[in-house]
């Protein structure tokens, strides 16, 4: 291999390592961030995730949402016992089958935690100013395809 050859490859992995740090300080800032508000709201931090779930991808079915969430179906329950009984979800029962249920998020409640992660929003907003429209497009490929890769490797790993 040619030195810079050599060069390029040590400088590619140098950068990647950079990316990846980078993505675990990430990681630990929004773990304190999603900690804090949480402690703001009475809320543990799975109580949240599963409330950004279920704002993200609708009402949902509990084993649903247990497997989007990660969770065991049995844990998921005493989290919506404490979710329901804070008033921020509701469990509706369907007609047809009085044993199905949904789970939805309460509108009401919902303002409390965007306003308390507006500050973030608008961090966050204020960085992606700074990048051309086509480099957003790159930044969201890349993160959804790690967030693709997360899950594959979750996903494995469960099966182990």
């Amino acid at each position: 291999m040619e030195q810079t050859e050599q060069g390029d490859v040590r400088h590619r992995r140098r950068t990647g390592n950079e990316i990846k740090a980078a993505l675990r300080d990430l990681r630990i800032q929004l773990a304190l961030l999603n900690h804090q508000i949480g402690g703001k709201l009475a809320l543990k931090d799975v109580d949240l995730d599963c409330l950004d779930v279920l704002a993200r991808n609708g009402p949902l079915t509990p084993s649903a949402l247990a497997r989007q969430a990660g969770l065991h179906p049995a844990t998921l329950t005493g989290i919506l016992d404490r979710l329901e009984r804070g008033g921020w979800i509701a469990r509706d029962r369907a007609r047809a089958d009085r044993r199905s249920v949904t789970i939805r998020v309460l509108p009401d409640r919902s303002t409390e935690v965007i306003r308390l992660y507006q500050p973030m929003i608008g961090a966050m907003d204020d960085v992606l100013a700074d990048y051309s429209e086509a480099e957003l497009r790159v930044i969201a490929d890349f993160l959804r395809r790690s967030a693709e890769a997360g899950q594959q490797v979750n996903g494995e790993l469960g099966q182990e």
